[in-house]
């Protein structure tokens, strides 16, 4: 099974669904980047999602500042001019449909996996981190020309585990 295409192809899915219903944007497919867990510069708030089971990882939306009060303004149908609790509210509820429909789709192949609160940050000069590194797949869309980076984590539940899970062979075949 190729985990990696699988996990890119749910995200592009979920993320074009989600902008199209809730937002009624239509965006083009996601550029795929793999290993990558730096945010975009341009990133000014980061929403993230913990999930969990026999597999355990992270899931996050990154954007910049204009682009979360454009998220918000669309699916509250009002006005959001800078960010306040409604954007980062936006945001988060967002990160858990995207996140959740990615999740959905890999219990099928991965088994029952849980989703976490979204914790959502706002602000300049900061960075993330998950306290294990496995390899990340991260999709950039872009709404006109405002990046939105949307990334997903998972490796194996291994509590043992010291240092980090890759998942993917040079192929990007499931590697375990």
């Amino acid at each position: 099974m190729n985990l990696r295409q699988f996990i890119v192809d749910s995200m592009n899915q979920s993320v074009l669904q989600v902008f199209s219903t809730m937002l009624g944007v239509e965006l083009a497919q996601g550029t795929a980047t793999f290993d990558d867990a730096r945010p975009d510069t341009n990133c000014e708030v980061v929403s993230l999602v913990g999930l969990a089971g026999s597999w355990v990882g992270a899931g996050s939306l990154s954007c910049s500042a204009g682009m979360a009060c454009r998220v918000c303004a669309s699916m509250l149908m009002t006005e959001a001019a800078a960010v306040d609790e409604d954007v980062l509210d936006a945001v988060a509820e967002l990160t858990n449909i995207i996140v959740g429909n990615v999740k959905t789709g890999l219990e099928s192949h991965l088994g029952p996996l849980g989703l976490s609160i979204p914790t959502v940050v706002y602000g300049r000069h900061f960075k993330t981190k998950t306290p294990r590194t496995p390899d990340w797949v991260a999709l950039r869309f872009l709404w006109d020309d405002d990046p939105l980076i949307v990334k997903v984590c998972l490796a194996p539940h291994n509590q043992g585990a010291r240092h980090p899970v890759h998942l993917f062979d040079d192929a990007g075949a499931l590697a375990i």
